[in-house]
């Protein structure tokens, strides 16, 4: 047969083919000549379910009798070579069907299929031609410019094919579903409307929802809302309560059905509006599903659909999008959820999978025995943009107690967890939100950009673990996001660990808005030595800080004596004392420094772990300590500065110290000494405190009476008339058993630039000579009083010296000064005299 008979035997395109000889040639002006490859053993066609060898026409047109090959893919996945040659003249609807034809083939280059193809591509494509008139690629053409790419007329789109190159994602379609707002309350609105109405046709509802709609994305769009808002899951029928509705009038008029009910009805209002949808059938990780359960042989569950859109396939589960199953309450929980709306097929597939393989749209499908496998991941967990980071399926064993889990983030994000005894049902009716942990089986730490559970189950046996997570910034509860199941055949022996209420260890993803810079603990479990542990935290900007520490056998009053806070302009200190072996909580809060009408909010937590020595309840921080210890930001903004000690807590080993600082502003100060209450003495421990004032200089000595733990407490009068407010505290711990003598009693008349040098003890021995030594500005005599007066002569260093006469049965000198003309002397100190045991 020739290529002219051929032309004119076979006039309707695309419907058989004519086997010609390699010498035939095809002279019609303006026809086609098509080589295409016949396929042996096609796969199954994806679209309609054939084995049949389909030609498949790629075209490249060239002017003049130019021939050229085009490697083009067949529908059952195997690729063949065609070759187009153009006769004579090319119109120019042949140049607009080059166009048409080539958006519509997936190309793949020769060079990358194998030498086999590519040698059977060669054999085959000069045995088998089809042959086209030019009016129907005219025609073709033309529809090309109104429609999308079609499934007909010879052209079968398959729903994944590598030579198509990086297939389109949702974010290709459109940014984010707020460009659908006016759209969606559309649908919604004209849905009510129609409700009301008693409307149940299926034309009539999607002219009225579609109206307005631009384009087959926003039609497509406007059948799916309209399906999630107002079809209901049928709990009952599912539960074989009721009949299981699914014609697509039946569901409507009840506003109710199963997931075959969303699929036919979803595929009848596609074909309403010229959209290309399938069904399709597989199974879910569902209400119903049992994690780890083989689903080999089992008969699939769930009906989902899949949509021709551009010439690629999209997926979409109308029933996953309309809300959730309550199993507990055996009732549906509306919860319209747009992650299900044209899911990207590598999310989809860790809920999804369908019976057929192409269906799952993927490059590399995975086995069923994969699937099974997969960590459960909910809507929630895409739409915040988490990622797995360990372990890749969901069944874990533990390895000497612990497992592990590990998520990555790219945006700050609030975590938790929950740790139950496991359950069959992954979907048991247990609440998918939680505000807080109250499990003490695991550690859960918060980096930059990742978060680490530590799992340590209690006991031997199965758990499940739901982990939760919300945006940072975000106040609403945190929502589940993935699951895993924890085999644990030994647990490990440990102490308990106390709640953490506030989600995670180490600091909070909140820190850093917080003003909180960096730590000097991370998140890992510190080991307390000696039972004394100190965290400091590096600040942006000023903070004040509260604390607290917990641990099982510690009561609130005692915590209070093991913690000590420091508070400085770009550092916060907190000094923790560990009285009883084991884990204890360390938490801290903090708010900005001048904002005191801001609630605290936590910042950080750390879990601290004694198991060495340990500090005696009588080693404690002492009683009524103030929440700020040692100078920092509010010494600082009275103008008190220059500190000999810098830190909150001074150790002595002679039971004497001296603490210097200056006072700028000339405030008018006071220091008080306590420790705890039933310590009894027979001195006031006022008398074991002595300031001295020089000039800006001021100096608070300390002679201690025994060995123990005191405060000292340092106050200032900033508004005069006004009280003493608190400026710090010092903790004064003393290891010398020797005790310390105690300080004269100082009066009023004791000012300011007053010293004294000798003697340094406010109790004196009797018998005895004793020297005096003092500076008194602006005294015109200073004398001793005992029995008698004696005066002190003024050197040529401005000090008043000279030795006075204890006596015998004294109990006091008196050292006095006066000023100005007036001879009256003012009591300056009192110094104590011991008295001598009588002989009986």
């Amino acid at each position: 047969m020739s290529a002219e008979v051929a032309i004119q035997k076979f006039s309707f395109p695309f419907s058989c083919a004519a086997r010609l000889t390699q010498q035939d040639e095809v002279t019609q002006k303006g026809c086609i000549q098509v080589k295409a490859l016949e396929l042996h053993g096609l796969q199954e066609n994806p679209i309609i379910g054939e084995q049949s060898p389909v030609p498949v026409i790629g075209a490249l047109v060239h002017k003049e009798n130019q021939a050229q090959e085009s490697p083009v893919p067949s529908p059952g996945g195997d690729r063949a070579a065609a070759q187009v040659l153009v006769c004579a003249e090319v119109s120019q609807s042949a140049a607009l069907s080059r166009q048409s034809v080539l958006e519509k083939l997936t190309v793949e280059s020769d060079d990358q299929r194998p030498a086999a193809k590519r040698q059977l591509s060669s054999e085959s494509a000069a045995r088998t031609i089809s042959v086209v008139k030019k009016s129907a690629v005219r025609k073709e053409a033309e529809e090309q410019r109104h429609l999308k790419p079609k499934a007909h007329l010879g052209l079968k789109v398959t729903p994944f094919s590598a030579a198509t190159g990086k297939r389109k994602r949702r974010k290709d379609l459109f940014t984010n579903s707020d460009v659908f707002h006016r759209l969606d309350a559309h649908v919604i609105r004209a849905g009510a409307e129609l409700k009301e109405k008693c409307v149940y046709d299926v034309k009539t509802i999607v002219q009225s929802i579609t109206r307005g709609a631009r384009n087959e994305l926003e039609r497509l769009r406007a059948i799916w809302v309209w399906l999630c808002h107002n079809i209901e899951y049928d709990v009952n029928g599912y539960l074989g309560r009721s009949e299981k509705l699914s014609s697509p009038e039946e569901v409507i008029a009840a506003g109710r059905g199963v997931c075959c009910g969303y699929s036919n009805l979803c595929t009848e209002m596609c074909r309403e509006v010229g959209i290309e949808c399938q069904e399709v059938p597989g199974h879910s990780k569902g209400i119903g599903y049992r994690q780890g359960q083989s689903l080999k042989n089992v008969k699939s569950d769930h009906l989902w659909n899949a949509v021709l859109l551009g010439g690629q396939w999209f997926l979409l589960d109308a029933c996953w999008g309309a809300g959730r199953v309550d199993m507990d309450n055996e009732s549906f929980v509306k919860r319209f959820d747009d992650f299900y709306f044209l899911t990207d097929p590598e999310e989809l597939i860790d809920s999804h999978f369908p019976d057929e393989e192409k269906w799952q749209l993927l490059e590399r499908p995975i086995p069923l025995e994969e699937f099974e496998r997969r960590v459960f991941k909910t809507s929630a967990f895409f739409k915040m943009g988490l990622r797995l980071i360990q372990p890749h399926h969901f069944h874990i064993v533990t390895d000497e107690g612990e497992a592990n889990v590990s998520l990555g983030f790219s945006r700050p994000t609030t975590f938790t967890y929950e740790i139950t005894q496991h359950q069959d049902l992954l979907h048991c009716g247990a609440s998918e939100q939680r505000e807080s942990t109250n499990s003490s089986f695991g550690l859960l730490t918060v980096s930059h950009r990742s978060m680490k559970l530590q799992l340590l189950p209690p006991a031997s046996g199965t758990y499940d673990v739901k982990v939760f997570a919300r945006p940072e910034a975000d106040t609403t509860p945190l929502v589940w996001v993935c699951s895993f199941t924890v085999e644990c055949q030994k647990p490990r022996a440990m102490e308990e660990i106390p709640e953490n209420p506030f989600l995670s260890w180490g600091l909070q993803p909140v820190a850093g808005s917080l003003g909180i810079a960096g730590s000097s603990q991370g998140s890992e479990v510190a080991e307390v030595e000696g039972g004394v542990f100190e965290l400091v935290l590096k600040t942006s900007r000023p903070l004040m800080v509260l604390c607290e520490l917990v641990h099982p056998e510690l009561d609130a009053a005692v915590a209070k004596r093991c913690l000590a806070t420091q508070i400085q302009p770009d550092a916060l200190t907190c000094h923790v004392l560990c009285s009883f072996h084991g884990f204890y909580r360390l938490s801290l809060f903090v708010r900005d420094y001048e904002k005191t009408e801001v609630k605290f909010q936590n910042a950080a937590n750390f879990l601290l772990h004694c198991k060495g020595k340990v500090v005696g309840l009588d080693e404690l921080f002492p009683p009524n300590l103030g929440s700020v210890c040692g100078p920092g930001t509010r010494t600082l903004e009275v103008g008190l500065s220059k500190f000999s000690h810098t830190t909150a807590l001074v150790s002595t080993q002679q039971g004497k110290c001296n603490i210097t600082f200056h006072n700028q502003r000339d405030l008018e100060l006071h220091t008080v000494l306590s420790r705890e209450e039933n310590k009894t003495a027979d001195v006031p421990l006022s008398r074991h405190l002595f300031c001295t004032y020089t000039d800006t200089k001021v100096t608070v000595s300390v002679s201690l009476p025994e060995s123990g733990v005191y405060r000292l407490g340092l106050y200032a009068r900033i508004a005069p008339g006004g009280d003493f407010n608190p400026m710090c505290d010092f903790v004064l711990r003393n290891s010398c058993d020797q005790r310390g003598p105690p300080f004269p009693c100082v009066y009023s008349a004791w000012r300011k630039g007053c010293v004294l040098f000798e003697p340094r003890v406010g109790l004196l021995e009797p018998l005895s000579w004793v020297r005096f030594r003092v500076r008194v500005p602006g005294a015109q005599r200073v004398s001793v009083v005992g029995e008698t007066r004696a005066d002190l002569k003024l050197n040529k260093s401005r000090v008043w010296e000279g030795e006075v006469f204890s006596g015998n049965g004294l109990q006091q000198l008196k050292l006095a000064a006066s000023s100005g003309e007036s001879s009256d002397l003012a009591v300056l100190m009192t110094f104590d005299i011991k008295q001598l045991e009588r002989e009986v």
